[in-house]
C-alpha cells in the first residue's frame, strides 16, 4: 500500500486502531480519526506514517469541522474507512436532535463521506482505485428501518438493540446506493460483518456483559482478527467483489434483511439523509 492513504474513523481502539496498524506496516500513510484524543494520538504515533484528526461523531459541527481539515491536509485519499459507531443501552439525542445510534452509526458517516466524496472522485481519476469500506453488522437482520421514525421515537428502545441493527441497515443501503451513484467512476463500496469482537464496543450494554461473562471472556475474537476483512479490502489489489457487497467476514454476499437489500429503499434513504444534513450531493 505504499503510496496510498487511508482514512480511518474509530481508529482509537478496537479493530479501527488493529487496521490503522496494520495498513500502517504495509507502507500506507494512514489518518487516525477518533473521538478521544489522547488515545487517537497515540495510536498514530505508535504508527511510522501517520496522523491523529479528533471529532466526536455525536456532533455533525465536529464532523463538518474535520471533514475541512482532511481536505486541506490531503491532497488524495485512496480508503475511506467508516469504522466508527456504537451500541447506546439508554435512548439519548445528540446535540444535534438526532437519536445518538443513527446520528453516530449512520448520518455522521454519511456527512463525511459526501464531504470527502469530491477529494475521493478526484483520486479516482488520476488513476488511483477509491475504496469506501463501512463498518456493518449482522444487527442488520433484527433492524427495522423506518425512514418516518429513524430516530426510534415511536418504537420501544429494547436496550437499543433495535436502534443499533437499524442504523446498520442504514450502513448497508448508503453503501449500495454509494456504489450506484459512483459506478464507472473508479470509486467502489464495501460494508462487511467484523465478527463479535472482544472490545469495548457496546460496554454498557448488560447482554453484551453477560455473554462475555458466561465466556469468561472468552467469547468472541479479538480485535486483529475482526479487523482482517477491513485490511483486506482496504488492500486488495483488484475489486474483490462487485461495487456494493455486503462481506460478513471475508465472504462476499453474506446474509442480509430483505430491507438491506432494497435499492429503492436505499436511494430514499439517501436523500433523506441529504435533507436531514441539508446537503446536495452531486452525482457527476
Amino acid at each position: 500500500m505504499t503510496g496510498a492513504t487511508v482514512v480511518i474513523t474509530g481508529a482509537s481502539s478496537g479493530i479501527g486502531r488493529a487496521a490503522a496498524e496494520e495498513i500502517g506496516r504495509r507502507g500506507a500513510r494512514v489518518t487516525v480519526l477518533g473521538r478521544n484524543a489522547e488515545r487517537t494520538r497515540g495510536v498514530a504515533a505508535s504508527i511510522t506514517n501517520a496522523e491523529a484528526f479528533v471529532a466526536d461523531f455525536a456532533s455533525l459541527t465536529d464532523v463538518r469541522r474535520v471533514a475541512g481539515e482532511l481536505l486541506d491536509s490531503l491532497d488524495r485519499i485512496d480508503v475511506l474507512a467508516n469504522n466508527a459507531g456504537g451500541l447506546f443501552p439508554r435512548r439519548s439525542l445528540t446535540v444535534d436532535g438526532h437519536e445518538t445510534t443513527f446520528q453516530v452509526n449512520h448520518l455522521a458517516p454519511f456527512l463525511l463521506t459526501n464531504l470527502l466524496l469530491p477529494r475521493l472522485r478526484e483520486t479516482a481519476a488520476a488513476g488511483h482505485p477509491v475504496t469506501v469500506v463501512s463498518t456493518g453488522s449482522v444487527a442488520n437482520r433484527w433492524g427495522r428501518l423506518r425512514l418516518d421514525d429513524l430516530d426510534s421515537r415511536a418504537r420501544p428502545w429494547l436496550g437499543g438493540w433495535q436502534a443499533y441493527g437499524s442504523a446498520k441497515t442504514a450502513v448497508l443501503l448508503s453503501t449500495r446506493e454509494l456504489a450506484r451513484r459512483t459506478d464507472g467512476s473508479g470509486i467502489t463500496a464495501y460494508a462487511f460483518h467484523p465478527g463479535f469482537v472482544t472490545s469495548s464496543f457496546g460496554a454498557d450494554s448488560w447482554m453484551l456483559r453477560l455473554g462475555s461473562a458466561l465466556g469468561n471472556g472468552g467469547l468472541g475474537i479479538t480485535p486483529e482478527a475482526g479487523a482482517v476483512p477491513l485490511i483486506e479490502l482496504a488492500s486488495a489489489s483488484e475489486p474483490p467483489a462487485p461495487s456494493g457487497t455486503y462481506f460478513d467476514g471475508l465472504v462476499p454476499n453474506g446474509r442480509t434483511s430483505k430491507a438491506a437489500r432494497d435499492d429503492s429503499l436505499a436511494a430514499r434513504l439517501w436523500t433523506r439523509s441529504e435533507e436531514l444534513l441539508g446537503i446536495e450531493v452531486s452525482t457527476d
